[in-house]
């Protein structure tokens, strides 16, 4: 399991993602682990590498006895990014892992590249609710106030399988580990950084959170932390504390909009980026026949298509490239434009689609766009999985009824 040491202490860490991408750090909430993110990952991982990790005192970090500090835990963080030779990143915390981002991104400007604060607070106005959490996990354990921390997590009507995994997480967490976290947030005050933060800062709030609400009589919640910070952007999202299991698509689309850079607007630019895109879903055989075949009677066409297809919609982070590809397939079959569902039935075979990904896709056309379409979709299926015998021989596709 990969470990770093901190002045004795191990610091348990996950680095996802190709390494010629830009890092993102992502920090999670008090009582849970860095598996509060497995639902971003997979629309994070194709544009990051994605450094999540288990705060001292919880997962398989260890648990260092007494109170810790905002600082302390910023500097763990400085360590692992050090370790890893790690110079810059993004970073992303939720609650606590916000609280650490505060500190990063006034402290260290020059290792944090943008920060996203979410569901997070500069100071609490009355910590004497996080103490008593404090002092009732050191004497009953994380059972005593189980119930009361899953109620602030989630909204009652919340509903996702992550709530359960949270909740066994919370169960499991080291008692010592979440009362130094708790003392750390107990005696925070932030409030004097925030004008120090000048680097592009994402505040994201949850309209049903009553951890950190956006306003409080004045205290360093959401308002504050916009306010304070220079040019802070904001998103508030119907989710209570933690946003990014609640709200999972659209926190990760506040994410994406706010890190990814804006697409090129000169024209050179947008064309490079539909091609290689075009390149990366067709093919550089299919791409390279289509330009050979440019004439000046169909050169605007094939432009509009680089551009606006491309470049416009397919790059864009909203969808990943399956989603994107199993879209046009399920179009195109439902309409009968049956030329270019082949052409995506034979590339994407030949990248990240399955058998199995055409059987349901043409089982849901027969339901929504009729029992024809979809017979034709599994006829030209069966014709293209036939010249790729490693998967026609595995398929049911390849035995028809």
């Amino acid at each position: 399991m990969p470990f770093i040491n901190i002045d004795g202490m191990r610091l348990y860490y996950r680095l996802d993602g190709d390494d010629a991408r830009p890092v993102l750090v992502l920090s999670h909430s008090l009582g849970v682990d860095h598996g509060q993110w497995d639902l971003q990952m997979p629309d994070l991982v194709p544009h990051f590498r994605i450094l999540r990790y288990d705060t001292r005192g919880h997962g398989a970090s260890d648990a260092s006895p007494g109170d810790y500090s905002i600082e302390q835990l910023g500097r763990d963080v400085l360590a692992l990014a050090d370790a890893l030779e790690i110079r810059q990143f993004a970073f992303c915390g939720v609650s606590l892992g916000g609280m650490i981002g505060q500190w990063l991104a006034a402290s260290a400007p020059d290792r944090v590249s943008r920060a996203v604060l979410a569901n997070t607070s500069a100071r609490f106005a009355d910590p004497s609710g996080v103490e008593a959490r404090r002092q009732s996990v050191l004497a009953n354990g994380m059972s005593s106030i189980v119930d009361a921390a899953m109620g602030r997590f989630f909204s009652p009507d919340a509903h996702s399988p992550q709530i359960s995994s949270t909740r066994r997480t919370f169960l499991a967490a080291n008692p010592i580990g979440y009362a130094g976290c708790c003392a750390a947030i107990r005696d925070m005050d932030n409030v004097s950084l925030l004008p120090r933060i000048r680097i592009p800062t994402l505040i994201i709030s949850g309209d049903r959170d009553i951890s950190t609400p956006w306003s409080a009589n004045g205290f360093g919640n959401g308002e504050v932390l916009a306010q304070s910070i220079p040019n802070a952007t904001t998103v508030h999202l119907p989710a209570a504390h933690l946003s990014n299991i609640e709200r999972p698509r659209s926190f990760t689309t506040a994410l994406l909009d706010f890190l990814l850079p804006p697409a090129p607007v000169d024209p050179s630019g947008i064309e490079a980026a539909g091609f290689a895109m075009r390149r990366a879903m067709l093919g550089d055989a299919y791409v390279d026949r289509a330009i050979a075949r440019t004439t000046e009677f169909n050169r605007d066409f094939q432009e509009l298509i680089t551009r606006y297809a491309w470049a416009s919609i397919w790059t864009r982070p909203g969808l990943d490239s399956r989603t994107r590809r199993m879209l046009a397939l399920a179009i195109t079959a439902a309409l009968g434009r049956s030329e270019e569902f082949r052409l995506h039935v034979r590339t994407g075979l030949a990248h990240e689609l399955e058998p199995c990904d055409l059987e349901e896709l043409l089982l849901q056309t027969a339901i929504y766009a009729g029992v024809p379409a979809a017979n034709a979709g599994f006829a030209i299926a069966i014709e293209e999985l036939a010249n790729v015998p490693e998967l026609s021989s595995t398929s049911k596709l390849s035995n028809p009824s």
